[in-house]
Parts: C-alpha cells; sequence; structure tokens
C-alpha cells in the first residue's frame, strides 16, 4: 500500500503544481495565495537563517570591538605626540617672544649688548644671585650692567671664561642711582631680599614722589648706564615726624621669570669683540 499509495500522491502533486503554473501564466490568478504564502513562510526561513546571523554577528562585533581597540590604542599614541608637539611650539612661541622683545629693547639703547642665557640660580634664599652662560671668552666684565626686556635686573660681580655670576638689584647688598623720569628727583634704590619690591632709601618726607612714578637709571657713580628702567612706585608712606618717607617700589625686570637677558657694554668696552649686536640679531633669525 506504500508504494501506489505515494505514486497517487505524487501524481496528484504534479498535477496541481501544473495547474498552478498554468493558471498563473495564462490567468495571473495566484499572486494572492503566492504572497499569503511567502509571509507564512517568512518566520520560518528568518528562524531557520537565525544561528548562520548569530555566528556571523558575533564575529563581526568580536572583530570590530578588537579593531576599535587598536584604533583607539593608536589615537592615544597620536594624541601623547601631539600634545608634546603642541607643548614644545608653545615653548618655542614663547621664547621667540622673548627674543622679539629683546630685539626691540637693545633698539632702544645706544651701548652694545649680547645676549645671554640664565643657566643657574643661587639656592640660598637670602642670597639673590643667577648665573649667565657668557664669560671672559665672551668680553664679559665685573661690573656690567644686565637688563631684560623690561628693565635693569643687576649687574656682574664675578666672571669665569664660559660663565659669570650677576647679582639681582633685589638683594639686600646691591642699590642703584635711579631718579624719576617725571621729574627727575635722584634717590638710591636698594634691594630689600624680596624679589619683588625695592625700597627708595632715605627720601625727604618732602620729596615730590608720587605712586606710579617710573625710576629709570641715573648714571650717577659711573656703574649703571643712565636711562634704563629701574622700578615703579608702589607706595609713598609719610610718617608724621619722620624727616624720610617710606617708598616701596616694584622692579621693572622680571627677575624671576626672565630667561634670555641682555649684558650691557658701555662705550668701547667690547671694540676688540666683533659680534657686538651681530649675535643678537642672528639670534633671532635662527629662532
Amino acid at each position: 500500500m506504500q508504494g501506489p499509495y505515494l505514486g497517487y500522491r505524487l501524481l496528484m502533486a504534479v498535477i496541481l503544481s501544473v495547474t498552478l503554473m498554468v493558471l498563473d501564466y495564462r490567468f495571473e490568478r495566484v499572486d494572492g495565495f503566492r504572497q499569503m504564502l511567502s509571509s507564512i513562510l517568512t518566520p520560518i526561513q528568518w528562524l531557520s537563517d537565525l544561528p548562520q546571523s548569530m555566528m556571523s554577528w558575533g564575529g563581526t562585533s568580536l572583530k570590530t570591538r578588537e579593531q576599535l581597540l587598536d584604533e583607539n590604542d593608536a589615537l592615544q599614541v597620536q594624541i601623547a605626540v601631539l600634545e608634546r608637539k603642541v607643548q614644545k611650539l608653545v615653548a618655542l612661541a614663547v621664547e621667540n617672544n622673548r627674543l622679539r622683545e629683546l630685539l626691540n629693547a637693545s633698539s632702544q639703547i645706544d651701548d652694545s649688548v649680547i645676549v645671554a642665557e640664565l643657566i643657574g640660580i643661587n639656592p640660598d634664599p637670602f642670597v639673590h644671585q643667577v648665573m649667565l652662560n657668557k664669560g671672559n671668552s665672551d668680553g664679559v666684565q665685573v661690573g656690567q650692567a644686565v637688563l631684560d626686556s623690561n628693565g635693569l635686573m643687576g649687574q656682574v660681580i664675578e666672571v669665569s671664561e664660559l660663565t659669570s655670576r650677576v647679582l639681582l638689584i633685589s638683594d639686600t647688598a646691591h642699590a642703584v642711582p635711579v631718579q624719576a623720569s617725571r621729574n627727575g628727583v635722584r634717590a638710591i634704590a636698594v634691594g630689600k631680599g624680596s624679589i619683588g619690591e625695592l625700597e627708595l632709601a632715605n627720601v625727604p618726607d618732602t620729596a615730590d614722589i608720587r605712586e606710579g612714578d617710573l625710576l629709570i637709571s641715573s648714571g650717577l657713580g659711573g656703574r649703571f648706564p643712565a636711562g634704563y628702567p629701574v622700578a615703579e612706585v608702589a607706595s609713598v608712606r609719610h610718617d608724621p615726624g619722620q624727616p624720610f618717607a617710606s617708598v616701596l617700589v616694584r622692579p621693572s625686570a622680571k627677575l624671576n621669570q626672565s630667561r634670555l637677558v641682555l649684558i650691557v657694554f658701555k662705550g668701547k668696552e667690547r671694540s676688540s669683540f666683533q659680534k657686538i649686536d651681530s649675535e643678537l640679531e642672528s639670534s633671532g633669525e635662527e629662532r
């Protein structure tokens, strides 16, 4: 019974198939049925493909995650490199600005100058001294004035072949003759041991010194050339019954910030050296 029954079923299936094909070809009557059948079978097809889709998605996800981790590591390295370059560029920009300021400062003075770089600071908090990278081989001598782009910093007190030591104007052992640019009143600016504050010694109570006055080097004594900014008057206090006023001033130079400075040569001090000013100009061009 199995054989004839199966053959009968096969025959009926063939007849039905041929009939449906003829109807579909000649009369297009089975479109709706085909769409309905397709809708019914779609979930079954989706379920049958689900394992393969899951395996494919899992493999892609793992691969994508590894790629993202690799890309993230590469980006972190690039960020670190770029940040270092940015920091270097910022430092170079600041140094270039300082060189431009020094060039502008040197163009405003008549004396010859060379550029020096600060290479050391005295660790004693009560001694305000710095070391520069210029010495006898560059013509530096004891007593020369040292400036930054804003004003007088101090004077050379010791010279070796390749370096020199500078006493800052804020040191308690330093004093510089000054005069007010507004009216020419003279005084002596002495260090107090504070990097940001000096005082004027023995200023008569009746002297015309006002807050905000610019004090410049007077040139008296022959140690410092005249006309360099030294300090600005910060406060003036008059005590009743006292013969002298208490005058505090702020240094014009950035004593605790400047790294590039100018060493001043008066007159023909540097006549035997041919690098007057050319060193400053070449330094600016290299930057």
